[in-house]
This record gives structure tokens, sequence and C-alpha cells, in this order.
């Protein structure tokens, strides 16, 4: 019998090693549950400042030191998180980075009261953090890539993803309640001891000690330098719809970490007698369901027929395009009501970027899908730290918030004309040419 060429060996090879639906339920729950704990601990500092900032004395300028330190880490270790997924399981990247990430969370109250500077130390502690953290989406983008099956992966991804918005929801509702009662330590101990309870639970029953030690003894002597597992960066970024899905994923980051960064002090200094909750629960808890609904209907119109491509392309239509339309009548409205839904029905369409370029890079390059999304994850981070200062300035010269509204418009319009122009869903040909041999 003929033997199967690499390519095709390795792809079937794949579709042999992908979950089963059981499993795929499992760890999907899972994984919701790990991205909600993600959440959880990134936002336990935001939530803290201002009581640590009393009890330590930080002014205005050295508590924001602390909070932008965490981008300082994030930004740095995208990349390698995704190549570390790519070689040796991302499952195994999320736990391993957990279990640390988790340890220095519900270590931080100790950390701040090792010495007198107390700044250094949760500045050093938060960009831990970070780098830690930083590897947890391209691992898990990684991991979907290889083990879902591509009829049921933007559902599954957009399922995870929902989960960022239960830890934001879930770190300020119970965490508010911690620190009035019992001070900001308890905040941490909460998120920090939750994940680690979260590893010890994934440890035990989803993975065996022997994958991880081989996952350690991997990382211990270095990851292997083949051929085979090299990335294939120039037949990537030679690719039209490569660069077209990460301007799109820089796009849709930059955009929703402005609009994170900004509409609560939008809200305040709006509408200055409305309540706080209102405007810092409603999208969030808008947000959860319309994640999965996208995820939903994505996987069903490509199991009706629909072209992969046009259903990748009509998500992002709605996760920047209409999100962004939401966005700008923000700027041109002066009812608190009107705002929160205009408020709300943005992020919440923003959540259908999941299912279109989130899965759009595990549609072009499977392979190597948690390298991309950390490279384009990384541009996004990048670009969104650059974004919330740029919004900043233009609110400051300006004296409009129509201004950061139209910003935030003219990156999505951006990314989603380029992704409309460019994106393609087929597999990328990662074949080395003559050049490359």
């Amino acid at each position: 019998m003929q033997p199967l060429p690499p390519e095709e060996a390795r792809r079937d090879g794949a579709e042999d090693a992908q979950w089963s639906r059981p499993e795929c339920q499992v760890w999907t729950g899972t994984l919701l549950l790990g991205t909600c704990l993600l959440y959880c601990a990134r936002v336990s500092m935001p939530v803290c400042t201002v009581s640590m900032s009393q009890d330590f004395g930080w002014n205005k300028k050295e508590a924001g030191i602390v909070l932008s330190s965490f981008f300082w880490g994030y930004c740095l270790t995208q990349v390698v998180g995704g190549h570390l997924g790519d070689r040796i399981g991302g499952e195994k990247v999320i736990l391993l980075s957990a279990s640390a990430w988790g340890f220095i969370t519900a270590a931080t109250p100790l950390l701040a009261h090792l010495s007198s500077a107390h700044l250094v130390f949760m500045t050093f502690s938060r960009i831990l953090t970070g780098l830690l953290q930083g590897v947890y989406f391209p691992a898990l983008t990684s991991l979907l890539s290889q083990k879902v099956r591509e009829s049921e992966r933007a559902f599954t991804y957009s399922a995870v993803g929902a989960g960022s918005q239960c830890g934001t929801l879930v770190t300020g509702a119970v965490g508010s309640l911690l620190l009035d009662w019992y001070g900001w330590p308890s905040v941490f101990y909460f998120s920090g001891g939750l994940t680690l309870l979260w590893v010890c639970y994934v440890y035990r029953y989803l993975l065996t000690g022997k994958e991880l030690i081989l996952a350690l003894g991997v990382l211990a002597q270095g990851l292997p330098v083949s051929r085979h597992t090299k990335v294939p960066w120039r037949q990537l970024f030679r690719k039209p719809s490569v660069w077209a899905a990460i301007s799109s994923q820089l796009s849709s980051a930059c955009s929703f970490f402005i609009l994170l960064s900004w509409l609560p002090t939008f809200f305040q200094e709006t509408f200055p007698s409305s309540k706080g909750w209102v405007f810092n629960v409603v999208p969030w808890l808008v947000a959860i369901p319309a994640s999965l609904f996208s995820g939903f209907l994505s996987d069903h119109l490509i199991n009706q027929g629909y072209r992969t491509i046009a259903v990748r392309k009509f998500m992002q239509v709605m996760g920047l395009g209409l999100s962004s339309v939401f966005a700008l009548c923000l700027g041109h409205t002066s009812s608190f009501c009107k705002s929160v839904v205009f408020a709300s029905a943005s992020i919440g369409l923003q959540t259908f970027n999941h299912s279109g370029i989130s899965v759009n890079i595990q549609d072009l390059a499977p392979s190597c899908a948690g390298f991309l999304f950390g490279v384009a994850n990384t541009a996004g981070a990048l670009a969104g730290v650059v974004g919330v200062c740029l919004g900043g300035y233009l609110i400051e010269t300006t004296g409009s918030w129509t201004s950061m509204f139209n910003l935030v418009a003219a990156i999505s319009g951006l990314g989603l004309c380029t992704f409309l122009l460019f994106g393609e869903a087929q597999r990328v040909d990662l074949s080395p040419t003559h050049e490359d041999l």
C-alpha cells in the first residue's frame, strides 16, 4: 500500500487525536472555569488598588505604575505561549502557568509586607503575573485548533471566552464584598486559592503526572529545533490572509481595551448621579449570552452549508462593524438608559470576534495556531496600550467623548475592511519553497 504524504499523514493523526464529544464537553466547561479564574486573578489588583493605596500611601502615579505593569509582562509571552502550546500541548502550558500565577496571586499579601518597598514588590509581582497569564490564550488557541472539530470550534471558543466576562463579574461582585468585610488581602486569597483548586482538579482528573513530567523535561532540555518543529515564518507571513487575520485581531483587541478602560469614566463623568453597579455590570451580563450565541450561530451556519469564510466575515461585520456603530451612538446621546443599552450592545457584539477572527486563525494554520495567535495578540495588546493613551489624549484636548468613540470606530473599520478584502479560511500551504530549502 502506498504511504501517505507527510502532510496528509499529519492531518489524519491530528484528526485521530481530537476529543470525542463527551471529552469536548468536559474540557469546555473546565477551560471556561479556567478563563473565569484567569480574569478573577487579573482584576483582583484593580479592585483592591484604592485600599492598597491608602494602606501604602501610593499616589495616582504610583498606583498607575502597579496597574500598568501587568501589561508589560503580558505582551512579552504571547508568542512564546503559542509556540509552546503547538509543541508540547496547550493544556500542559495552561496548567503549568495557572499553578504559578495562582500561587503568586494567593501570596500577594505576603509579598506586599515583605519589606517597606511595597511599590517595588507589587510591580514585580504584577509583571510576573502578566508574563504567566500571557501564555494562556495563545496556548488555548493551539489546544482547541488541535482537539476540536472545525464544525464545533466556534461555539467551543466562544463558550470558553465567555469566562472572561464571568471572571470580571465574579471579582467585581464577590471581591467587592470581601474587600468591605475582610480587607484587600482576602480578595487575593480568594482568586489565587480558587485557581490552585482548579489546577488540582485538572491535574487529578484530566491530565496525568507522566504527561506533565514529560512536558517539564522538554522545557528543561529546550524545545527540539528540527525542521519539522520550526515555525514556517516565511510561508506564513507571505500570505495576505495571515496579515488580514493579524490586522483584524489587532483592531478587535485595541477597540476592546479602549472601551474597557474608558467606559466607567465616561459614565461617571457624563451621568454622575447614576448607580455604578448598573454600567459596570449590565454590559458584561449581556456579553456572556452574546458570546455563547455567536458561537452557536457560527457553527450552525457552517453545518447548514454556508462557506466557512463567509460565516467568519459575517461574524466580523457584527463584532467590528455593528459594535462600532453602537460605540458611535454613545457619543451622541444624553440619556443614561440609552447609553447603557448602547454600551451593552457594543460590548456584547464584540464577543462575535471569538467566532470570527479568533477561530479564523485556527482555520489558516492549525499546526501553529498558537504561535500565530500569539503574534496577533501581542500586536493587539501593544496597540491597545497606545489606543488607551490616545483616547485619553483626544478626550483631554477636545473636551468631548465623541472623539474617543470615533477612534474606536476608525480602528474597528480599518480591521474590518482588511479582513473583508483579504480574509480566507482555507488552510495555508506551509510546505517549504525552493528559496527555503
